[in-house]
């Protein structure tokens, strides 16, 4: 059984900055994935040279949210991110555009 190692690409303010500035893309992957297995999905599934992968584990954070009658408690998942540095020159074209 093949597990799925990327799972979404992390599109915010900072990932866009490293993208732009030191060619770094931030996955969210899968908790047991190790970087050997990261940098290859990266590399089969955008055709790049992948140079550097470092890896993060985000911890779980607690949530609450009032509904009218109670206050609703729970607990964000955690989930572990991968920084991918591809090779000078090489680029990720993460939402699709063919232009």
């Amino acid at each position: 059984m093949a597990k799925r190692i990327l799972i979404k690409p992390v599109l915010t303010e900072k990932s866009t900055r490293l993208a732009d500035k030191r060619n770094t893309y931030v996955f969210v992957v899968d908790r047991g994935a190790n970087k050997l297995e990261i940098k290859k999905a990266v590399e089969d599934m955008f055709n790049v040279a992948v140079e550097r992968v470092n890896t993060a584990i985000m911890p779980g954070k607690p949530k609450t949210r009032s509904s009218r009658t109670t206050i609703i408690r729970g607990r964000k998942s955690p989930y572990k991110k991968a920084y991918v540095t591809l090779a000078p020159g090489e680029s990720l074209d993460i939402f699709g555009s063919t232009s």
